[in-house]
């Protein structure tokens, strides 16, 4: 099975809290297994700054879904955590879930792409992935490890709690 990748992020309704039901609800996706998560960390928002704080954290599944299997079931995952999309880009949400990785494929789909598109340049993506995963390396060649060197920090903080799914 593939090993896949997703971004968690919340600024809404008790982050912390809508990140631990993602995961949950992450560890119970059919024909899937959660192998791990990274820490939480605490980022600015990217897009306007009139909003909350995000949490964030990286999650790893191995799965047999499709990839589009497996996009069905983090949208479905986000509209029970209250997530609208309204067509505005970067604004608060209570649940994003990116589909990250999904193996060593690249994806482009009018639905999907993969590796997602702002991997390489998203400390509060490419942290928690180093964390999980040191030794990744992406469909490209690239490694994460040099990614997240060459990546802008935006102030990210390792937040100290423990969760789990």
């Amino acid at each position: 099975m593939p090993r896949c990748y997703i971004g968690l992020g919340s600024n809404q309704a008790n982050p912390v809290v809508q990140l631990q039901q993602a995961l949950k609800a992450l560890a119970q996706l059919p024909a899937s297994q959660l192998v791990g998560q990274s820490s939480l960390y605490r980022s600015a928002p990217m897009g306007p700054q009139d909003q909350p704080d995000y949490v964030n954290a990286v999650a790893c599944l191995e799965t047999a879904l499709t990839p589009l299997a497996l996009l069905d079931q983090l949208q479905a995952i986000e509209q029970l955590h209250g997530r609208e999309r309204k067509g505005e880009r970067w604004g608060p949400r209570t649940l994003d879930l990116d589909l990250l990785l999904y193996g060593k494929q690249s994806i482009d789909l009018p639905r999907l792409t993969v590796p997602h598109y702002g991997l390489e340049q998203r400390d509060f993506v490419l942290q928690p992935l180093a964390e999980l995963a040191p030794q990744l390396v992406l469909p490209n060649g690239r490694q994460i490890t040099d990614l997240l060197q060459t990546c802008a920090s935006h102030g990210l903080q390792r937040l100290d709690l423990v969760w789990q799914a």
